[in-house]
C-alpha cells in the first residue's frame, strides 16, 4: 500500500483553508521560464490555478501570465532558430576561409542543411560533364546503399528541373508531381529511400549549374520560403568551396605543366592569396558584427576603387572614397542572371543574392579593367554582403515586430498592463505622457510589409513608432513634429513609388485617449476613401463634420442627385449656373444683397434666379431642415468635383 509521503502532492486547498495566491502560480510561470521548461509545463499552471479555487478575477490574471509566458516562450524559441541559422552560415563561412578538405566542407554544409530544416536526409549530387551524368557527392541521414550509390542523366528527376532552369524547386509529394521528368532508376533510389517531399536549390559558378543541394522529409512537407533561401545560401557556400578547389587544382595543375610560366604562377597564386585573406578579413567582419560601411570599406581597400552600396529599390546604402553613383538595374539583372560581377560603362556591378532574392547591389568604380582574380573577390565580396544584409534585416525583423506589438498594446487599451506599456514605449523612442498622433496610411497594391517599412523609418525619424494592427498600417507620433497627415503621404508615396492615402486623428492627450483616436484615423480613412481623395492625406478638422457623416462610406453622388437633382439637370440642359447661385446664396447668408455682389448681378435677378429654384426644388426649401440638406449636397459636391457625380 502506497504511504502518504509516496502519495502525489495533492494541490486542493484544505476544506476551509484558502489555497495558493495568484502571485505564487505567477511566481511559478517565472521560475518556469527561467528553467525553460516546456510549454507543456506552462500551459499547466491555469489549472493548478483553477484547483486551488482562486476567486475569477486572480484566475483571469494568472490565466493572461500563462498566455504571455507562452508567447514569450514562442518568441525566445524562434530567437533560438534564427540564431542557430545564422551561426550555421557563419560556420560554413568559416570553414569556407581556411578550406583545405573540400569533401569535410560539403559534409559539413549537407549536415547543417539536414538540422536547421529538420529533415529526415539531405544530400548534394554534382554533374559529371564527361560523362553526360549526375551522382550523388555526400549525403546524411541517408539510409538506402541503393540511393547513395545513384548515377542518373543529365536532366531527370527534380534535380534535372532545377539545373535546367538555376531555380530552387520545392515537391510535398514526389511521385504525384508530374513537372519533371519521372525515370525508374530514380524513381526506384527515391523509394527505396523512402522519401516523399523534396526541395532542391541549383549550385552554381557563374552561370553554370554544376550540382544540386536538397533536402528531402519521409512525409509531405510544405517547405517555407525562409526555407529555400536558408538551403540556398548553403548551397552558394557549396559552390564556392567546389570552385575554390577547382581553383586550387588548376593551380597546381599550372605548377607542373609549365615550369617556365613561373612568375605567371606566382603572380596568380598570390591574387589567390589575397583573395583568401580578403575573404577572412570580410567575414572576420561580420562575424565581429561590423556594420555595412565597414565591409564597404574593407572591399574598397582590398580592390583598390570605389564602393557604393545600394538596396534593392536603389537607395544608397554606403559610398566609399566615390561621389555619388546611380543604381543600374539592368547591370543588376544581367548579374544576377549570370551570377558574376559584370560591366557597366567604367564600372563594375555585383548583385547581393541570398539564394534567388536580390538583397542589393555592389558598384566597384576606377577598376575599368579587373583580372579574373580580383573578379572573383568582387564577387565573394557580395557573399559576405549577402550575410550581413540577411543578419540586419533578420534584427530588423524583429524590431518590427516588437514596435507592432507596441503600437497594437498602446490602440486596444494600455490600460491593461500601464507600467509594462510605459516602459516599453520609453524603450522604442515614445514619450507616453507627450500628446500624441494617430495616423493611418493605406495603399491597395503595395504590400503591407513593405508600407510598414516604410512607414516604419519615417516614424522613427519623427520621434514615433509605426506597425500593423487591425490590417492597417498605423503610426504613432508626436502632436508636436511637422509630420501630419498630407505630408506623410507625400513622403510615403516618394519612398515607396506608389500613391500613399494617409488618414489622421486629432491629437490624443495620454495612452487611454490612443483607442479613440484610432477609431477617429478609421473614420477619417473611410471619408476620403467615400470621397474619393486616394493618394492624399486628412485629419478630422480638414474635413469637418463630412469626416463623421461619410465615415460609412455613404452613396454621396446618389445623396446629392436625389437632393439637388432637378436644378442640376435645369444647368445642364439650358446652360445656366443656378447651382452656383444657391451656394453665394448660403455662403451670403441668405442675404439677397449681398448674393447679388458676390455673383455680380442686381438683387432682382437674384430673386428670379431664386424664384426658378423655388419651382424646381418644391415649396418649403428654405425651411431650416430642407435648407441644411441642401447645404451639405453644395458641400460634398464641390469636395468631390462635378465629375464624380
Amino acid at each position: 500500500m502506497t504511504s502518504m509521503s509516496d502519495a502525489a502532492p495533492d494541490h486542493r486547498p484544505a476544506p476551509g483553508a484558502p489555497g495558493r495566491p495568484a502571485s505564487a502560480h505567477l511566481r511559478e510561470l517565472m521560475e518556469l521560464l527561467v528553467r525553460d521548461a516546456p510549454s507543456e509545463d506552462l500551459a499547466r499552471v491555469p489549472g493548478r490555478a483553477r484547483a486551488d479555487g482562486l476567486a475569477p478575477a486572480a484566475l483571469e490574471d494568472v490565466e493572461q501570465g500563462s498566455a504571455l509566458a507562452l508567447r514569450l516562450r514562442h518568441t525566445l524559441t524562434e530567437q533560438r532558430r534564427r540564431e542557430a541559422e545564422l551561426a550555421a552560415l557563419f560556420d560554413t563561412a568559416s570553414d569556407l576561409a581556411g578550406v583545405r578538405d573540400v569533401d569535410a566542407v560539403l559534409r559539413a554544409i549537407v549536415h547543417r542543411a539536414r538540422m536547421l530544416l529538420g529533415t529526415h536526409v539531405a544530400y548534394l549530387s554534382l554533374n559529371d560533364d564527361d560523362a553526360g551524368t549526375t551522382y550523388m557527392r555526400v549525403t546524411d541521414g541517408s539510409v538506402s546503399a541503393l540511393f547513395q550509390q545513384v548515377r542518373l542523366g543529365m536532366g531527370e528527376g527534380l534535380g534535372g528541373l532545377v539545373a535546367q532552369t538555376a531555380r530552387p524547386y520545392a515537391t510535398p509529394s514526389y511521385f504525384d508531381d508530374e513537372r519533371f521528368d519521372h525515370t525508374n532508376p530514380i524513381d526506384s533510389a527515391v523509394r527505396d529511400e523512402r522519401l516523399v517531399a523534396i526541395l532542391g536549390v541549383p549550385l552554381k559558378v557563374g552561370s553554370d549549374v554544376i550540382g544540386v543541394l536538397y533536402a528531402a522529409e519521409r512525409t509531405s512537407r510544405e517547405f517555407s520560403p525562409d526555407e529555400v533561401a536558408l538551403l540556398a545560401s548553403l548551397a552558394d557556400h557549396a559552390a564556392i568551396a567546389i570552385d575554390t578547389a577547382r581553383l586550387l587544382t588548376e593551380t597546381r595543375s599550372a605548377l607542373v605543366e609549365l615550369n617556365a610560366a613561373n612568375d605567371t604562377i606566382r603572380e596568380h597564386s598570390a591574387a589567390l592569396q589575397r583573395a583568401e585573406q580578403a575573404h577572412d578579413r570580410l567575414t572576420d567582419l561580420v562575424l565581429r558584427g561590423g556594420d555595412i560601411p565597414k565591409v564597404a570599406t574593407a572591399v574598397s581597400t582590398v580592390l583598390g576603387g570605389g564602393i557604393v552600396l545600394h538596396d534593392p529599390d536603389g537607395a544608397e546604402l554606403a559610398r566609399i572614397d566615390v561621389g555619388p553613383v546611380a543604381a543600374a538595374p539592368d547591370a543588376v539583372q544581367r548579374s544576377r542572371s549570370s551570377g558574376r560581377a559584370v560591366r557597366q560603362g567604367e564600372n563594375w556591378v555585383c548583385a547581393v543574392l541570398a539564394g534567388p532574392e536580390v538583397l542589393g547591389s555592389i558598384t566597384l568604380t576606377g577598376r575599368p579593367e579587373l583580372a579574373d582574380a580580383d573578379r572573383r573577390l568582387f564577387e565573394r565580396a557580395s557573399v559576405v554582403t549577402a550575410l550581413l544584409l540577411l543578419l540586419h534585416r533578420t534584427t530588423a525583423e524583429a524590431e518590427d515586430k516588437v514596435r507592432g506589438e507596441l503600437v497594437t498594446d498602446l490602440l486596444t487599451g494600455p490600460a491593461r498592463d500601464r507600467t509594462g506599456v510605459l516602459a516599453r514605449a520609453r524603450r522604442m523612442g515614445l514619450d507616453p505622457e507627450a500628446t500624441q498622433l494617430v495616423l493611418i496610411a493605406h495603399n491597395d497594391e503595395l504590400a503591407r510589409e513593405r508600407l510598414a517599412a516604410a512607414a516604419s523609418r519615417h516614424a522613427t525619424a519623427a520621434g514615433g513608432i509605426a506597425g500593423v494592427h487591425a490590417q492597417h498600417v498605423v503610426l504613432v507620433l508626436p502632436s508636436t513634429g511637422e509630420l501630419g497627415a498630407e505630408h506623410l503621404a507625400r513622403q510615403l508615396q516618394t519612398t515607396t513609388g506608389s500613391p500613399v492615402t494617409v488618414a489622421a486623428s486629432r491629437p490624443a492627450d495620454g495612452l487611454d485617449a490612443l483607442p479613440a483616436a484610432y477609431a477617429e484615423a478609421a473614420r477619417t480613412l473611410e471619408a476620403l476613401f467615400t470621397l474619393g481623395r486616394r493618394g492624399g492625406g486628412a485629419s478630422p478638422d480638414e474635413l469637418g463634420f463630412l469626416g463623421v457623416l461619410l465615415g460609412d462610406r455613404a452613396d454621396v453622388a446618389g445623396y446629392v442627385r436625389a437632393t439637388l437633382g432637378p436644378v442640376l439637370d435645369y444647368d445642364e440642359r439650358r446652360g445656366t449656373d443656378l447651382v452656383g447661385t444657391l451656394d453665394a446664396y448660403f455662403d451670403s447668408g441668405t442675404n439677397l444683397n449681398r448674393t447679388g455682389q458676390a455673383l455680380h448681378v442686381h438683387a432682382n435677378t437674384v430673386t428670379q434666379r431664386l424664384d426658378r429654384i423655388g419651382t424646381l426644388l418644391g415649396d418649403g426649401w428654405q425651411a431650416p431642415a430642407r435648407a441644411l440638406e441642401i447645404q451639405l449636397a453644395l458641400r460634398l459636391r464641390k469636395l468631390t468635383g462635378p465629375e464624380q457625380l
